[in-house]
C-alpha cells in the first residue's frame, strides 16, 4: 500500500496571497477539464509566383500522373514529385497551373517553389541553362582532360573534378568556364562546387568568381602615418 505525505500549510494566507484576496479582490477558479483552447485561424494569401502560369512549348511532352510530373524536351528528360500541399493540372490549351491542395502556411510556401521548379524544368529540357565562371589570379587556369575538369589554383596539386551526366562545361582562353545542361538544380551546384576549392578574396579580387559576381574589395592596412 502506497503511503502518502502531508504538509500543512496556512490555506487562508496561500489563497489571499496567490489569488489577490489582499488587495480587495476576488479571482474565481476553474476545473482544467473545462479549459478551452481558443485557436485562430491563419488566413494565406495566395502566392504572387504560384498563381502565374507555365507555357508549355510544341516540342516538350508532359505526363502528369497524380502527384508525378515528367518533363520531356530536345534536350532531356526530368521529373517531380509534388507533395500533399500543392496539385498540378493542366488546362484543354496546354498550360500548366500550381495550385494549392490545403490552406496552411507550408501549402503558401510550397506553392511559389514548386510553381518556379515546374517552369525551370520546362525551359531545362527545352531552351537549357547556363552558368559562368572566371578564374582570377596568376597561374590560375582550367583544361578539360576527357570528361574531368582540371583546375590550377595556386594549390601544391591541381584540382580534378569529374563533370556529372547531363553537363556539359565549356573552357574559353584557359580561364573562363562555361556549365550548361538542362537541369537548373545539377547546374548551379557543380557550379558552386568549382567555385568552393578557391572563392574571391575581398584584397585583390583572387580566386574563381561567377562571371556576373560583384566581389566588395576591401582597403588593405595603410601605411604609418608620419
Amino acid at each position: 500500500m502506497a503511503s502518502t505525505l502531508s504538509i500543512p500549510f496556512q490555506t487562508s494566507n496561500f489563497r489571499s496571497t496567490f489569488l489577490g484576496e489582499k488587495n480587495g479582490f476576488s479571482a474565481s477558479t476553474m476545473p482544467v477539464s473545462h479549459i478551452v483552447r481558443l485557436r485562430k485561424t491563419i488566413e494565406c494569401k495566395e502566392s504572387r509566383i504560384g498563381k502565374q502560369p507555365i507555357q508549355v512549348p510544341s516540342n516538350v511532352t508532359i505526363t502528369l500522373q497524380g502527384q508525378d510530373l515528367k518533363v520531356k524536351g530536345p534536350l532531356g528528360e526530368l521529373s517531380l514529385l509534388y507533395p500533399r500541399e500543392v496539385k498540378i493540372e493542366r488546362d484543354d490549351s496546354g498550360i500548366l497551373r500550381v495550385k494549392k491542395a490545403l490552406e496552411t502556411r507550408r501549402a503558401n510556401q510550397m506553392h511559389g517553389l514548386f510553381r518556379t521548379l515546374t517552369d525551370n524544368m520546362v525551359i531545362g529540357v527545352s531552351k537549357g541553362f547556363e552558368k559562368k565562371l572566371q578564374l582570377v589570379g596568376v597561374g590560375y587556369r582550367a583544361i578539360l582532360e576527357g570528361k574531368d575538369l582540371v583546375l590550377n589554383l595556386g594549390f601544391s596539386h591541381p584540382v580534378r573534378m569529374a563533370i556529372p551526366d547531363g553537363l556539359q562545361v565549356m573552357v574559353e582562353e584557359n580561364t573562363r568556364i562555361t556549365v550548361s545542361g538542362y537541369d537548373k538544380c545539377a547546374i548551379g551546384q557543380f557550379a558552386a562546387s568549382i567555385r568552393q576549392w578557391r572563392p574571391p578574396e575581398p584584397y585583390k579580387g583572387k580566386g574563381v568568381k561567377y562571371a556576373d559576381e560583384v566581389v566588395r574589395r576591401k582597403e588593405g592596412k595603410a601605411g604609418k602615418k608620419k
